[in-house]
């Protein structure tokens, strides 16, 4: 099928241009960039140059491949994803966690930027996501099932790491880090959600809302990938404060969370 060709031409542009393929890849959000500046031994890929590849569009997601170490472990980092709004179909937005599987990725650590809709949460904190809400009926696992990666009906009662969880609390902890735990709620976008939204959203049990994430993975579970999920949280939820969302407020708090943020994500490269 042209699909699967796709990803194996892409698999294979990318290990024709690194050494080994290592156990763990990261993919940074909106703002977070700046974790893949601090790799050694970098071997640099854009997307445009990887067959088939989607393109980044959004500010904040420089749109490469990055292969090299970061606290002397191996990893591949993703810096910049593919979103719904750009204009990408689901298969295509789950398009780079399938080249990741056939590479022979094991461990996916997502990050993004999500808004806050429990209450108690502030911009700045950081959220381990421990389930998901998706109201968009569209998935990338919908039409015909590549059985290459996972089964027709995959199990998702627990596609969040318990165990890579609760290291990274450990992490947290060791490095005097506040982290909060909860649920993250995907919506489609662009658009920010009304405040009718958002209190729907808390009704429901959500944390924070985004525009990423759970399509990738809806997919790293189907391809059987051990998953961790970190959201910044850069803006407080519609209807909360009485101000306008802006995406130019959820770069700057992405860039002041920098440092905790890198602690945790290093932390839990040593421990993993």
């Amino acid at each position: 099928m042209e699909y699967l060709d796709y990803i194996r031409k892409a698999a294979s542009f990318i290990t024709a241009r690194i050494n080994e393929v290592p156990d763990t890849a990261i993919v940074l959000g909106s703002g977070l960039g700046s974790l893949a500046d601090k790799m050694q031994d970098k071997i640099e890929i854009t997307y445009p140059e990887i067959p088939h590849f989607p393109v980044s569009t959004v500010i904040g997601h420089a749109g490469k491949l990055i292969y090299g170490k970061l606290e002397g472990k191996l990893i591949i980092c993703l810096a910049g994803r593919f979103h719904y709004y750009e204009g990408y179909s689901m298969k295509e937005i789950a398009f780079y966690v399938r080249v990741l599987k056939v590479l022979g990725i094991k461990k996916l650590i997502l990050t993004n930027a999500a808004g806050g809709v429990n209450e108690g949460f502030a911009p700045g904190d950081l959220m381990l996501i421990s389930d998901h809400i998706k109201f968009f009926d569209d998935s990338p696992l919908r039409g015909k099932n590549f059985d290459l990666f996972g089964p027709r009906f995959n199990d998702m009662s627990a596609v969040y790491s318990e165990e890579l969880i609760n290291l990274a609390k450990s992490v947290a902890n060791e490095h005097e880090i506040l982290v909060k735990e909860g649920v993250y709620a995907f919506m489609p976008g662009p658009s920010y959600e009304t405040p009718a939204e958002i209190r729907m959203l808390r009704v429901l049990g959500a944390d924070a809302v985004g525009m990423s994430t759970v399509p990738e993975v809806i997919t790293a579970a189907h391809c059987g990938m051990e998953i961790i999920a970190i959201s910044c949280i850069t803006n407080m939820a519609a209807g909360i404060l009485k101000q306008k969302l802006s995406h130019e407020e959820v770069f700057e708090t992405a860039k002041a969370t920098e440092e905790k943020f890198t602690k945790l994500i290093k932390g839990i490269l040593l421990k993993i």
